[in-house]
Order: structure tokens, then sequence, then C-alpha cells
């Protein structure tokens, strides 16, 4: 399949939401930047994009920058050309907003006391809380089902 072209998520489609709460537009940014330093963490990501952003890599991985600051860079775009194949199959299936478990994971894990999933600060405690939800769910979706289970 080709996803080099799907968007999964941009910043700019929340901003209205984080007007509307009043927060600061870089909360628009939070709840993807986690699973993009998951993705980059586990090396999900396009070679030929870590070409071309090599700078911007090289930030992230010596912590002259943040998840978040590299996300912003990207302009808050999480786009299909941005991960290799395994990443955009993951994605597709965990971080999809229509039929996606992500959002309901990190509601779970870092949003049920807040009024929003906008209202969330993007710091190392807060990952340490999603970072279980994406691994049991990429490492279920690794795991072939049993073929006795398809009946």
């Amino acid at each position: 399949m080709d996803y080099s072209e799907k968007a999964y998520d941009k910043a700019k489609w929340h901003f209205e939401s984080i007007e509307k709460e009043g927060l600061d537009e870089i909360q628009a940014y939070v709840h993807t930047a986690f699973f993009w330093r998951w993705i980059v963490d586990q090396n999900l990501t396009d070679k030929r994009f870590e070409e071309d952003f090599e700078d911007d890599f090289s930030a992230y991985r010596n912590g002259s920058i943040d998840a978040l600051e590299f996300y912003r860079v990207l302009d808050g775009c999480l786009i299909g050309d941005m991960m290799n194949d395994e990443g955009n199959a993951f994605a597709s299936h965990y971080f999809d907003f229509q039929t996606g478990q992500y959002l309901r994971d990190y509601e779970r894990a870092v949003a049920h006391d807040r009024p929003s999933i906008f209202q969330v600060t993007f710091n190392d405690e807060t990952y340490d809380r999603i970072k279980p939800y994406i691994e049991k769910a990429y490492s279920k979706w690794k795991t072939p089902k049993a073929w006795w289970r398809f009946w």
C-alpha cells in the first residue's frame, strides 16, 4: 500500500479547538508528538525522510530538541512519507483517528483527569505513561494471529 500521501494528523486541524479552550497553540501538537517520539525511537522512520531532515534528527537524538519541538519543526504534520512501511502499517492500524485505538489509550493514560486531550503537558513523565500503551498495541499488532482463530 502507498502511504506516502496519507495525513495521519496535522496540528492545524486542532487549532480551532485549542482556541476555544483558550490554550496555547503548542497544545495542538502534544498528543501526536508523543506518538512521533515513539516512532522515531523505534526507528520506524523513512530513511529518505531522515536524510532530508538530518539536522533535525540529529538535534533530537542528541537532546538539543525534544520530540514536541521536532514535531513542530515538521509543521505539526504526521504524514506517511515520514515513516517506513512498518511504521505506516502500524500507524494506520493504531493511530488512525477513526478506527485506531491511540486516542482512547491517550485519554486513558494521560488525559482522563483533564477537561480535554489538549490539556496534557508534554514531558518525559507523561510520555512514560503513554509509552506502555503504544508498546502493547505494537506488540499485539506484530504478533500473528493463531491459525485456529480465523474460524
